[in-house]
């Protein structure tokens, strides 16, 4: 198992091991929360079916904005929010019927106690997820909305799929007709 981190990889097969091994598994129906923006996080899990969006919401407009999607194969949560229930800085949200191993902060928080090789494995976790964040801030500066919707595509390839068109305009932050007017000039060959 790797979750992937813009063309990064990271081995997460001892932590899928550890939900497999010590979660519980919940069934999540289409729009129920993992997390809710501002209460204390506590969950973290694997995805076996479905995905979920990380939503916030504007400071003046109260308008939805989505920040992130994890798969089916990938995990969820607000990490390291979790990991000492501090409160989550976005509301996870099913998307679509899914399914996930989940376990709660304090269970990961004992299973990196376990020893080194664990407490190496948060760090370079932690580590990743900045590198991503930080990969994703560079993006609106370097990209065009076009190029930023064909990173995306990279990412996950079968997501047209799986999200309305405003899901993914708020994830690229542009606006449904712009990604309508880039899925035109993708399909009649202009560049």
């Amino acid at each position: 198992m790797e979750q992937k981190f813009n063309n990064n990889r990271l081995d997460l097969q001892i932590l899928r091991e550890f939900c497999e091994r010590e979660g519980e598994e919940i069934a999540y129906r289409k729009g129920d929360q993992l997390e809710r923006e501002g209460d204390p996080a506590r969950w973290f899990g694997f995805v076996t079916e479905g995905c979920f969006k990380y939503v916030t919401y504007g400071i003046s407009d109260d308008r939805e904005h989505i920040t992130w999607f994890s798969f089916e194969g990938e995990f969820a949560g607000d990490y390291p929010a979790c990991l000492d229930g501090r409160p989550s800085q976005t509301t996870i949200e099913a998307m679509v019927p899914s399914r996930m191993l989940r376990v709660s902060g304090e269970q990961l928080i004992d299973f990196f106690r376990q020893d080194a090789e664990k407490m190496e494995l948060r760090s370079i976790i932690a580590e990743h997820l900045l590198s991503q964040a930080r990969a994703r801030y560079l993006d609106f500066h370097r990209a065009t909305a076009r190029e930023r919707y064909e990173l995306l595509l990279q990412r996950c390839p079968g997501i047209v799929e799986h999200l309305d068109l405003q899901d993914i305009a708020s994830f690229l932050n542009v606006t449904p007709k712009t990604i309508s007017m880039i899925r035109k000039d993708i399909t009649f060959g202009k560049v």
